[in-house]
């Protein structure tokens, strides 16, 4: 069985879910440490004057070391009805908008707590309409234990899993051998 892993990412670009499409499970990785000003919160999208970020506020002053699971959103700002303005202004003549346009109104018009719970939504929804119907799992379920490669030759073990799956990034962090001492493949993405 292959698994893949990613945090959960704010719209997150195809290559996370050309990741999902290649695996039999799918790993949200949320109990790691938020980063800011990373794409858990944030991304960008392209507009008539070039790219512009959409950004989901979260609560951060005097929170460095939390996980992803546990990132407040600030609903005390306006983001939600400005990221939906700037999808609407610069995607509503686009072609397919109308097919999506009712879920991401619905999404964007509901107040959220934790960050991981709208990513959560916004990458289940997207997967069902890219017909990709594998199991999504949260690492904050699996109790793992260690960083980087352990973590992720722990979640293989956990998950049964014989392969694992890295995008690209992880060629700065993975150690190819602690999968070999531990019977695992471990495989990189080749998205373009």
């Amino acid at each position: 069985m292959i698994i893949a892993g990613h945090q959960p990412e704010y719209l997150p670009y195809i290559g996370f879910f050309n990741k999902m499409m290649n695996c039999d499970k799918f790993v949200l990785v949320d109990h790691v440490q938020f980063t800011k000003k990373r794409f858990q919160n944030r991304n960008r999208i392209k507009t008539a004057t070039g790219e512009i970020f959409l950004t989901a506020h979260v609560l951060t002053k005097g929170k460095f070391d939390q996980p992803n699971n546990e990132v407040v959103i600030n609903n005390n700002t306006n983001w939600q009805k400005k990221n939906w303005r700037s999808i609407l202004l610069n995607y509503q003549k686009t072609e397919f908008f109308n097919e999506y346009k009712k879920k991401f109104e619905e999404i964007f018009s509901k107040k959220w707590e934790k960050l991981v719970s709208l990513n959560e939504a916004i990458i289940r929804y997207l997967a069902s309409q890219l017909d990709i119907n594998v199991e999504i799992v949260k690492s904050s379920d699996l109790e793992l234990v260690g960083s980087k490669t352990e973590m992720l030759v722990d979640m293989c073990k956990k998950l049964s899993a014989d392969t694992y799956l890295s995008g690209e990034g992880g060629r700065t962090y993975v150690d190819i051998k602690k999968f070999k001492d531990n019977n695992i493949t471990h495989l990189f993405t080749n998205f373009k």
